[in-house]
């Protein structure tokens, strides 16, 4: 579980499909760009970046994508599931709690994005590139390694 259902969602966008695993709860970037309003147009691609070196952060995965036979399984509706290639649900504005924190961030620092998707309260970059800002700590880890995050990208 990545996401606690504790959360503010002040904007949400589904105009990008993914065509990888995925947990909810990580930063989602863009891989592809479809064109105009690319409502509809596969071109227009979510990934979760390896390294924050040039990502372009659109919000956080609110859905986890998975991978299964749908001859055999039946995606899990509580759960938000989406199969592989399908659209997705991200946040670009709004308040998470969330696991996926690498480090240890304090109430009020600023979000940068991190390896695999995740948030950091350091730039990770160092002199090399300044990782993307997403948002900003509103408190420090519990004890479950969970943080509340405001998340406020463009």
């Amino acid at each position: 579980m990545a996401l606690k259902p504790d959360r503010y969602e002040a904007d949400t966008d589904i105009s990008f499909y993914m065509n990888e695993v995925a947990e909810a709860g990580v930063i989602i970037s863009v891989s592809t760009g479809g064109s105009g309003a690319a409502m509809d147009d596969a071109a227009a691609l979510a990934t979760v970046k390896a390294s924050a070196s040039g990502a372009l952060p659109l919000g956080v995965l609110l859905n986890d994508v998975v991978n299964v036979d749908l001859s055999r399984y039946h995606l899990n509706k509580y759960k938000d599931e989406v199969q592989i290639g399908s659209k997705v649900t991200n946040m670009p504005k709004g308040v998470v709690v969330t696991n996926k924190i690498v480090g240890t961030p304090t109430a009020g620092a600023i979000a940068y994005l991190s390896q695999s998707g995740n948030v950091s309260a350091t730039n990770e970059g160092g002199t090399q590139f300044t990782a993307p800002i997403v948002g900003r700590f509103l408190s420090v880890k519990d004890e479950d390694g969970y943080a509340k995050v405001s998340i406020n990208l463009p």
